[in-house]
């Protein structure tokens, strides 16, 4: 058996030999994180501020409704976004990928800006939703990153880098509204009382955040390429501008097809190559006596969700299994079991990332309960400051999670097996949480530590391994388009759940002197998960028996690939 795995890495690393990979689009992909990382900070920089935003706003004497309303507040954004989801992704197939990125990107803008300066709940929320009705991102990303990446062997690679992305700017989002919120208390020296900084005390980190997303939005703008197979020969007025000013400082390298030497560019783009396809001639047409043209094909114009084949694999297709090769059925039970269980999964690590800054931030009680195990009330009492810092630990160690526990994890164990390892072991996650303000002080920020360490090391490892189970019981990779907006779209209605229940629960929980119900409920959800990830199955195209058989989109070996390409 070791010998037979021994001798197919062998042959694996021989073909890779021979062939020349074309090489990984750096350049395209820095482009693509330097706007995607807008994005997390102005999302994740509310978290340390918001419950002390809410209690700004004096809508309500009890403060144990306050967790209800930031509930709200993290909500409408990602209820705004299911709405309008499937429609950003609609529209980037009609007007390329790069406007609806970009749009998005000013939407986003717009709404820290609007939010920044409201001043009341209302207002903060029509910001939030404003930011989800114009911002369908996450899908159109994905789809830039399988069209610009369309290698297999780089697919480990690029798959990574978006969440790195997002770590880092988990990071940095928190620390920037944890520091820069209230800056009237938290810098008297420098902000004074009565300007626009103590009218609008948490203004100052969405104008940190509405700058970054404008910055974003120019580097896009200029350096950033069209994917889109029928757009992206289309003059960018935007891109030529970007590689005018990239050649004040020196030699650029023109990254559309239009610049490219001519030997180099496709002979049929995206348009022209649909006409060639319904003029080709047919078995048993006028021309059926003469020989077949052959089915040319764009490999560098014309990227596709599925990895690139062998060229000679290429020329050996014949023309009409491709052109008729339709999946008889899209949603078979594996691809509905996983994205159901990508939507529990939303649903109660959303409700996490929300619930713990106000746990944190819960003032302790002049006269705590403790009636053990289950009716207790106490709280951290912790300051923007303090939490801002603890959710930048939190970015820091999931980025470090990322590369270095993920890949290694994931070869060892499978993603079948690690995913329903941690489906069974989240519910212990949410158990323990509320227990922390039980510790004696010297131990409650150890515990609160640890408690992030866990439960990032979770979410590292769950989210990958979902989406590989996601892109592998794709019936065929035709559909693997329409399978991820769903998903999307089911994850954002999950995470707009999450958080306003769990509210409501926290403040429930806080008057009936049960402060642990709604971190007992997200355990009683992961049951759920846990549950149906017993149900799930790995494979491919079972149920398309008319098919030819198609290789798994992302390959789990890949990982092992990558990580000894990287080891040397």
């Amino acid at each position: 058996m070791a010998r037979s795995r021994q001798m197919s890495a062998t042959n694996r690393d021989a073909s890779r030999n021979e062939r020349q990979l074309p090489p990984f689009p750096t350049k395209q992909m820095f482009v693509l994180a330097c706007c995607r990382i807008c994005e997390p900070i102005a999302f994740m920089s509310i978290f340390p501020y918001i419950y002390y935003m809410i209690q700004d706003f004096n809508i309500t004497d009890d403060t144990n409704k306050i967790s209800v309303y930031a509930g709200m507040v993290t909500s409408a954004f990602t209820l705004a976004e299911f709405s309008t989801g499937v429609l950003w992704g609609r529209l980037s197939d009609k007007i390329g990928r790069k406007p609806v990125l970009l749009f998005g990107l000013l939407g986003t803008a717009l709404s820290v800006l609007v939010f920044g300066f409201a001043p009341s709940l209302p207002v903060a929320l029509f910001a939030r939703a404003l930011g989800g009705l114009l911002n369908g991102n996450i899908g159109v990303l994905q789809t830039t990153v399988a069209e610009l990446v369309t290698v297999k062997e780089h697919q480990p690679r690029a798959y990574t880098i978006m969440p790195m992305v997002w770590c880092i700017g988990s990071i940095v989002g928190p620390m920037i509204g944890g520091a820069l919120a209230r800056p009237c208390i938290s810098y008297p020296e420098i902000f004074a009382r009565g300007t626009i900084w103590d009218r609008y005390p948490y203004l100052l980190p969405n104008l940190f955040s509405a700058c970054t997303v404008f910055f974003g939005v120019i580097i896009g703008l200029l350096f950033l390429d069209e994917t889109h197979s029928e757009k992206k020969n289309q003059r960018d007025r935007g891109r030529e501008m970007g590689d005018y000013i990239a050649s004040w400082f020196g030699g650029v390298t023109k990254c559309n097809g239009r610049d490219r030497a001519p030997e180099k560019q496709a002979l049929l783009d995206g348009k022209h190559h649909a006409q060639y396809l319904s003029t080709a001639p047919r078995p048993g047409s006028a021309h059926s006596e003469d020989e077949a043209l052959p089915a040319y094909r764009s490999q560098e114009n014309s990227p596709r969700l599925s990895p690139q084949a062998d060229t000679q694999s290429l020329v050996d297709a014949p023309l009409e299994p491709v052109l008729e090769r339709k999946p008889t059925k899209t949603f078979t039970k594996p691809v509905i079991m996983n994205i159901i269980s990508y939507g529990i999964l939303a649903f109660h690590t959303m409700t996490f990332d929300q619930l713990f800054p106000v746990f944190l931030s819960t003032k302790r009680p002049e006269h705590p309960v403790h009636d053990l195990p289950f009716k207790f009330t106490d709280g951290f009492g912790l300051e923007t400051k303090m939490i801002g810092v603890i959710m930048s630990v939190q970015g820091l160690y999931s980025l470090l999670s990322n590369y270095l526990i993920v890949p290694p994890v994931t070869r060892r164990l499978g993603s079948l097996r690690l995913f329903r390892m941690l489906a069974f072991s989240y519910f212990a996650l949410y158990l323990v949480t509320p227990y922390l303000v039980l510790l004696p002080d010297s131990m409650r920020m150890p515990a609160i530590y640890l408690l992030v360490i866990w439960k990032c090391t979770f979410s590292t490892m769950a989210y990958p391994s979902n989406a590989i189970l996601l892109a592998n019981s794709a019936p065929s990779k035709q559909v693997l388009g329409t399978i991820n907006g769903i998903a999307a779209s089911t994850a954002s209605l999950c995470r707009a759940l999450g958080p306003t229940l769990s509210g409501l629960l926290y403040s429930w929980g806080l008057q009936t002197g049960y402060s642990g119900l709604a971190w007992w409920f997200s355990g009683l959800i992961t049951i759920v998960g846990a549950y149906l990830s017993s149900q799930i199955t790995e494979g491919g195209p079972q149920e398309e028996t008319t098919l030819p058989e198609e290789d798994p989109l992302m390959d789990e070996s890949l990982f092992t690939d990558y990580d000894e390409e990287n080891s040397v």
